[in-house]
């Protein structure tokens, strides 16, 4: 008899969905964040949604605000910045390992997800976009065979989902970035480390240097 795979638990699943709201400026830096609000749109009680918005507080996207609950951090470029350099550097890593180890698997899974991932960003969907992106980067995550490149880039996907967000709504990044994962992913078909490496870190460079100016030029 095979296992079944355990379904998200339900403060999971609450804490995606706050976070996608997020990430689509549904609730805005500053604004408060309100758990009986928030269990009545989503449908649930309010344990977890308090349980939810303890780990986003601590994922460091929430913070006190006296006197009024939790409020939606502002995002810090120069928070960011260390957070892009670190991904850059792993992703460059991942790319090159996965060009030397997962080639074959590379040239023939890859392709699904670029094209589902164009599909998502034709479909206008944020959190189908985000999600495909997600996916993208995992599955090089995978390639390379390395079992520390997820669980180090782990604690930094909820900061990095909502600066996606922040990209992905700009009508001139999302085809953009699905061209440079199509680039990425034939160089590691192609099992050319060296491209695969530098590929990745351009990929990230550029997506920190847009995140990055947008928020110095806003401040």
């Amino acid at each position: 008899m095979k296992p079944l795979a355990p379904a998200p638990n339900l403060v999971q699943q609450v804490h995606d969905a706050i976070l996608a709201a997020i990430a689509a400026g549904e609730l805005a830096p500053g604004g408060r964040v309100i758990q009986e609000q928030l269990a009545r749109k989503l449908g649930v009680s309010r344990q977890p949604v308090q349980q939810a918005l303890l780990l986003l507080r601590n994922q460091g996207l929430l913070r006190e605000a006296p006197g009024r609950g939790l409020e939606v951090v502002s995002m810090d470029p120069d928070q960011l910045q260390p957070m892009y350099e670190m991904r850059a550097a792993v992703e460059g890593l991942a790319a090159r390992l996965a060009a030397q180890r997962g080639a074959e698997r590379a040239a023939r899974q890859g392709p699904a997800l670029i094209e589902a991932g164009r599909k998502a960003v034709a479909s206008g969907s944020l959190a189908r976009t985000v999600a495909a992106d997600m996916r993208f980067h995992e599955f090089l995550y995978g390639l390379s065979g390395n079992p520390l490149v997820a669980p180090a880039m782990a604690p930094h996907w909820a900061s990095i989902q909502r600066a996606m967000g922040e990209i992905l709504t700009h009508d001139e990044t999302p085809r953009d970035i699905w061209d440079q994962h199509a680039a990425v992913l034939d160089a590691v078909a192609a099992g050319d480390a060296d491209d695969a490496e530098r590929l990745a870190r351009a990929h990230i460079d550029q997506a920190a240097a847009f995140m990055l100016q947008r928020l110095r030029g806003a401040g």
